[in-house]
């Protein structure tokens, strides 16, 4: 199976590098970084696609809502709405035997950071983050991109007290420095790290009236720092 393709060629070549066949092509939201390769691998495999019920998607596909449930590879992937980055955003959380349950989140929810509000709102995005957050601790969180670096930097200056913080800065960067990905990472790791799960503490509040008193008081810790993160070098 492949998560979000929006190219297809890598995966072609996986395919015939490692002799598999694809099964099934799941996506969390439209955006053609997640989709521009859907065409050519269902044309290409016969692959089925899954997506969100409420967004743009190449046809034919499976629509999905909350709730529903995907089976491939022996695996039961519960369907999870997250609006924000978009409207109809999907996630896919499944428990996998004899190892930690794992979590395709596309735009979400990233490493020491969350998604662009494009199609959202603050709310629905904290809403969304705190309803990943509820999944087991162990879950390990594959999203769509690595940003990791750029978003621990920026968390840094949020939260330069929290050694959690620090030492997970420390350790991705001695990956990165050795050609390593910094991903999957697990839901432990984010709440104790990452801003966006952790705007209600004190801490983070403070940071963000620093930022922006007025906006934190009128919109909410959460608001300011999605803000404060879209302007931030």
């Amino acid at each position: 199976m492949v998560v979000d393709p929006g190219d297809a060629q890598p995966v072609l070549d996986a395919l015939q590098s490692e002799g598999v066949q694809l099964q099934g092509i799941l996506v969390t939201h439209h955006h053609a970084d997640h989709t521009d390769g859907v065409d050519i691998l269902r044309e290409a495999t016969g692959a089925k696609v899954f997506g969100p019920e409420r967004e743009d998607m190449p046809e034919p596909i499976t629509r999905l809502a909350d709730g529903s449930t995907v089976s491939l590879l022996a695996l039961d992937f519960q369907v999870i709405e997250v609006p924000g980055h978009t409207a109809g955003h999907i996630a896919y959380f499944a428990e996998t035997p004899g190892a930690p349950p794992i979590l395709f989140c596309g735009d979400t929810l990233f490493s020491g950071g969350c998604g662009r509000l494009f199609e959202g709102t603050a709310s629905q995005m904290k809403a969304s983050l705190l309803r990943l957050a509820g999944l087991p601790g162990a879950t390990r969180v594959c999203c769509a991109h690595e940003y990791t670096m750029a978003n621990l930097k920026f968390a840094l200056e949020v939260d330069p007290q929290n050694q959690h913080l620090a030492a997970y800065a420390s350790q991705c960067k001695d990956l990165r420095s050795h050609g390593r990905p910094t991903l999957p990472s697990s839901l432990e790791t984010e709440i104790r790290i990452n801003p966006f799960l952790r705007s209600d503490c004190p801490e983070i509040t403070a940071s963000a009236m620093r930022f922006d008193a007025a906006g934190t008081e009128q919109h909410g810790a959460f608001y300011t720092l999605r803000q404060w993160k879209n302007q931030y070098q």
